[in-house]
Order: C-alpha cells, then sequence, then structure tokens
C-alpha cells in the first residue's frame, strides 16, 4: 500500500493553475480523502522562465515532457494543454507508461478519445475526463455512475458560457449580438477569435461526449449538425420573447428504436423549462431518464476554480483507486452500435421570421407554401418595418424538417417576399 502518490502535470495556464494551486492549498485533507499523500512531482511547461500564478518548489517545473511521462515514479498524468495533438500522443504514451491519466481537453476526447479509453481498460487503468463537459459540474461522473441503471432517452444541455452570455445579455437588455461579443470579449468571456464558441464547435465537441456516454454508443462529432448563434438576432429575442420563448444554444441528443439524434443549435425554449432560467455564463444538463425522470445539473462551465475542481475529483479518485487496486474499473461504455439520424427526418416546431413587401395576398401565398410542403401554422404576426415593408413572425405545428427547408426555399424565390431572416427550431 502506497504511502505516496505522485503526480505529473502537462500545462499550468488557467486550468492546470488551478488545479495544482488547490493540490498545494488542500494537500492535509486530500491525504486523509485518499489514505496516503498526493505530491507533484513535475510540472511540464513549454517555457520554464514565464512568471506563473501558483509557486512550485525548485526542480518541480520542466520544459521536457519526457520527464513526466517517463517518470517510472509518477503515477497520475494530468494532461490540461488542450488541443487534438500532441495531447493525444501524450496521453497514450503516459497509458503505456503504465499511468492513469486525467484531463479536460473536449476536444481530443470528442475527436480521438475512444481509443485511449479502450487501451486503459484493457491494461487496468483509470482514465478520467470530469472537466472536459460543464466545468465544476459533476456530469461525467453521474451519467457513468449514479445514473449508470437507467435508459436515458434525452439529453440536453447549455454546454458554452460564452454563447450563453451573449444571448442572456442580448435578451435582457435587447441588445445586438455584435455589440454583445465584443463587450464578452472586454471580459474575458469570449476569446478574441470567437469561432468555436460562437459557431457551435465547442458545443459540439461537449455534445458528442454527453451522447456517447449517455447512449453508450460512440458518437463523432463530425456526424454531429451544427448550428451557432451568428444570425439570431435583437428582434428574434425580442419575438421569442413575446411568444413565451427564450432562445439558448443547446446541444441535444435523443434516443429511441430508430437510432440517435444528436445536434447542436439555437432552439427557443419555453420560458418554464428548467434551463430557460439559466443564464449569463452558468451552464446545465437536462436529462430525462427511466426510472429517475427529469434531472437536471448546474453550475459555473469553465474558468480555473471550476473546472480545476473537477479535474482535483478525478484525481483524487484515481488515487483512491490505486491505494486500493482497483484502478481500471471505469472503462469504455460505448458498447452500443446505434446510428445516428439524419437532420431531415427531425420532426419539431419552428420559428419563422420572413421580411415581405406589404402588399395584398402576401399571408394567402405563404399559407399556400406551406399547405404545399404539409406545413401547418400555429401562429402569425405582423410587425409593420417600414411604410411598405413587413416582418413576418411564425410558429408552425410540428412537421418534418425537410419539408420545412423546401418550403423555405420557395418561399425566398417569391417576388412578395424579401427575405427568410431566420428560421429558428422550437425544443418543446
Amino acid at each position: 500500500m502506497k504511502d505516496e502518490i505522485q503526480i505529473g502535470v502537462l500545462g499550468l495556464g488557467v486550468v492546470g493553475g488551478g488545479t495544482v494551486l488547490a493540490l498545494q492549498q488542500n494537500a492535509d485533507a486530500i491525504a486523509k480523502k485518499v489514505g496516503a499523500r498526493v505530491v507533484i512531482k513535475k510540472v511540464a511547461v513549454r517555457d520554464v522562465s514565464r512568471a506563473r500564478s501558483v509557486e512550485l518548489p525548485p526542480g518541480v517545473l520542466t520544459d521536457r515532457v519526457e520527464d513526466v511521462l517517463d517518470d517510472p515514479d509518477i503515477d497520475v498524468v494530468c494532461e490540461l494543454i488542450g488541443g487534438v495533438e500532441p495531447a493525444h500522443s501524450y496521453i497514450m504514451r503516459a497509458l503505456q507508461n503504465g499511468k492513469s491519466v486525467v484531463t479536460a481537453n473536449k476536444e481530443m476526447l470528442a475527436k480521438a478519445g475512444h481509443d485511449l479509453l479502450e487501451f486503459a481498460e484493457n491494461n487496468h487503468l483509470d482514465f478520467l475526463f470530469e472537466g472536459s463537459v460543464g466545468g465544476g459540474i459533476p456530469i461525467i461522473h453521474a451519467l457513468k455512475q449514479s445514473l449508470a441503471g437507467n435508459r436515458i432517452t434525452q439529453i440536453m444541455g447549455i454546454v458554452n458560457g460564452t454563447t450563453n452570455y451573449i444571448l442572456s445579455k442580448m435578451a435582457r437588455e435587447g441588445a445586438d449580438f455584435d455589440v454583445v461579443l465584443k463587450e464578452a470579449q472586454a471580459y474575458g468571456y469570449a476569446e478574441a477569435d470567437p469561432t468555436s464558441d460562437v459557431e457551435g464547435f465547442d458545443a459540439q465537441y461537449k455534445t458528442a461526449i454527453l451522447a456517447s456516454i449517455a447512449f453508450s454508443s460512440q458518437v463523432d462529432p463530425a456526424q454531429i449538425p451544427v448550428e451557432g448563434i451568428t444570425k439570431v438576432t435583437r428582434k428574434d429575442m425580442q419575438m421569442a420573447d413575446v411568444l413565451g420563448y427564450t432562445v439558448k444554444l443547446l446541444g441535444i441528443g435523443q434516443c429511441d428504436n430508430e437510432g440517435l439524434r444528436v445536434r447542436v443549435h439555437p432552439a427557443l425554449l419555453a420560458k418554464g423549462h428548467p434551463l430557460a432560467s439559466v443564464n449569463d455564463v452558468y451552464n446545465a444538463i437536462f436529462v430525462r431518464a427511466d426510472p429517475v425522470g427529469d434531472v437536471m445539473f448546474y453550475g459555473r462551465g469553465a474558468g480555473s476554480g471550476p473546472t480545476g475542481s473537477a479535474v482535483l475529483g478525478d484525481i483524487i479518485e484515481i488515487c483512491r483507486n490505486i491505494v486500493s487496486g482497483a484502478t481500471g474499473r471505469l472503462g469504455c461504455t460505448c458498447f452500443n452500435n446505434q446510428p445516428l439520424l439524419c437532420m431531415s427526418s427531425l420532426v419539431t416546431k419552428y420559428y419563422v421570421r420572413l421580411l415581405t413587401y406589404d402588399r395584398p395576398k402576401v399571408l394567402a401565398s405563404i399559407a399556400s407554401v406551406f399547405g404545399d410542403f404539409d406545413v401547418s401554422l400555429e401562429s402569425v404576426d405582423q410587425r409593420p418595418q417600414s411604410s411598405d415593408r413587413v416582418d413576418i413572425v411564425m410558429l408552425t405545428h410540428r412537421t418534418i424538417e425537410q419539408n420545412m427547408v423546401s418550403a423555405l426555399d420557395v418561399l425566398g424565390k417569391l417576388p412578395t417576399v424579401i427575405g427568410v431572416e431566420n428560421c429558428i427550431r422550437v425544443q418543446d
């Protein structure tokens, strides 16, 4: 039985610094919870001369990854550098050297994590990744353990704090997207290049991880349809509010007898839904399962504290397993091979906003086109924009996505329609 477990860390950025600081400050309590002292032996960074947010003993900091990956005394490696490569190669090397691994790297996990999980399981090693989704929200542990006896039929979440901050601000203040994005960048909520967030790719990676675990079936993020929030306007936010909805960027996974429907896109969400009140940089994941029913997990989705907390929890769990000789218990759970269904067969309601000329029979011609494609209208609202132009906002009844796409294509070509301004799915 070990008296001391040695940790190696790759990366000392926001998450790495938060993790190391927490390990230092809580060392005594962690030792009691684990049953052995947990000691940071090496931290590998690119530039050892840079100023750091945490102080380390002499000799701990190194610019050689092999000092972490190949040291036989290091039991656990924390990969906190991000990106697919070289992170994937570093993790595989650590596993091949008999080390358990903790990561918070959502992109690498979503795109290339399956072989790492299989290798770890086959070699009785732990490979944990709670910090990859939802920051400090304990959703991975919940899906793999607490809800393991349930049949999950739906998982739906706000998993990107940047976009949620932008949409919340637009809804609350009636501000335009570009204005709020610049503010989010000024506050550090959005990157200088916000593409991964606002175009939905960050949420795509996280949704792939959640769906793979929830439905026990490997989900390739490249096959998940994704739409960002750049087309959502102040008008759309205002009309959603009038209609009793709010707009959120959602990662959605659904499972039925036909297969899996996994997607990321903005959606109108009824104000009474638990996710509708999740605002600013907070994340939340809603799960529907049998027999538990509906449950929701809520908290801060990013930052050194929340994500560092998740990484620290994984470290403690692995260290406990090392002490008890029980590593490798939580291997890959993707034992099913369910098909990923295409978006064209999705059945849902839609919010549609058209800019048209204000002329007789315009509504009749629009209704006729929708009727030709079996799209039934639930409500219609007209908002004059000028002396001869009007916004027509419609909610449809549930209809097939392909029918909606075809109808909008025809509507966009009508001489009385200036443009199809937006079409947003309604998550009912």
